[in-house]
């Protein structure tokens, strides 16, 4: 299925269809403020082991991330330390993934790493499933074939590729071409591990 969900002003009814598909367990494709990405209830394991395997993700070995709605909501499921806070405070909602120690909050598959990435983009789709859905979603980039092109932006081919694997992929318009930043905060010597989109603030 796919749904057209304008990220100014989010259609309530068609946001409860896809918050509806998220609490069945269901995969879907959404857009966030940098490439659109493939997500789930992040705390509904069976449907995590589906994303990974769809992915070809191996959970036991792979930093796994999260979308979290804000600051608050990100202290439940991973430790922020007070200099840790102070940098997302500077840089979220953004396009930004931070990697931290996990909480005892999230299920046993992210705890094998002991670390999380955590997201909170700047795209009120995305944090409007968090917010209704009441769980973090996880979070994994939409990838294309083509080497040349690294990311999927046009919502449409996005939906002929994965029909049938996933239920729904909501059309929020283009989707970027260029991923998140990810940054190291498991210790406070903090690392940017990927230049992406955005320039991190310190």
């Amino acid at each position: 299925m796919l749904i057209r969900i304008y990220p100014e002003n989010p259609n309530p009814r068609e946001m409860a269809k896809a918050l509806k598909m998220l609490r069945d367990g269901e995969l879907i494709i959404y857009p966030t403020d940098t490439v659109y990405a493939i997500g789930c209830d992040a705390l509904n394991v069976r449907a995590v082991e589906r994303i990974c395997a769809l992915k070809g993700v191996n959970p036991q070995k792979s930093n796994l991330s999260i979308i979290c709605y804000d600051l608050s909501n990100i202290s439940e499921y991973a430790q922020v330390s007070n200099a840790a806070f102070k940098l997302l405070k500077k840089n979220l909602p953004g396009p930004f993934t931070f990697i931290l120690p996990t909480s005892s909050r999230l299920p046993k598959i992210y705890k094998n790493k002991k670390e999380v990435g955590i997201r909170v983009p700047d795209n009120s789709i995305a944090r409007g499933l968090v917010d209704g859905l009441g769980n973090p979603i996880l979070t994994m980039s939409v990838h294309d074939e083509d080497e040349i092109i690294e990311y999927s932006t046009d919502p449409e081919l996005i939906h002929e590729k994965y029909e049938g694997r996933v239920a729904l992929v909501i059309d929020g318009g283009y989707g970027g071409s260029e991923a998140s930043t990810v940054v190291n905060c498991v210790d406070d010597a903090f690392e940017v591990v990927r230049q992406g989109k955005g320039e991190l603030l310190f």
